[in-house]
């Protein structure tokens, strides 16, 4: 499967989560593009059969969390999706509040199909996405 992730990163911890999906999933046999919403090619997610958004969650510690305007801007760009299963994730250090809720309504208005969400505090993704990339194979 051709698989592209997106993400906006600011400290790098979302950069990081991203590559270590990115590998988690070539090691099930995926071919997968990790680039960040500013280096992002247009023809690559056209191309992708699965497309995975994230970012990190802005907020005041613990209240008012939402997706970062980074990554949020980058789904505003993006043409219609037209059923393109895509999944949203996160990284957080508090609480993700409706961070992912966000995401998923606004690629859904793209017309995307989203078939998971994760969240990850931190930058290694968790046993729920390991076995999400295992379901893929």
């Amino acid at each position: 499967m051709n698989i592209s992730i997106v993400y906006d990163s600011s400290t790098g911890i979302t950069a990081k989560a991203a590559e270590a999906m990115g590998k988690k999933l070539t090691q099930h046999g995926h071919q997968c593009q990790v680039q960040s919403v500013g280096d992002v090619n247009p023809g690559v997610i056209a191309r992708a059969d699965l497309l995975l958004v994230g970012g990190w969650v802005n907020g005041l510690f613990i209240i008012r969390q939402h997706p970062s305007a980074g990554a949020m801007n980058f789904i505003e760009r993006l043409d219609n999706l037209a059923g393109k299963n895509t999944v949203v994730f996160c990284t957080y250090k508090l609480a993700a509040g409706s961070t992912l809720k966000q995401m998923k309504q606004a690629l859904e208005h793209k017309g995307a199909n989203i078939i998971g969400e994760f969240k990850f505090r931190g930058s290694e993704p968790n046993s729920s996405f390991a076995s999400f990339a295992s379901s893929l194979s």
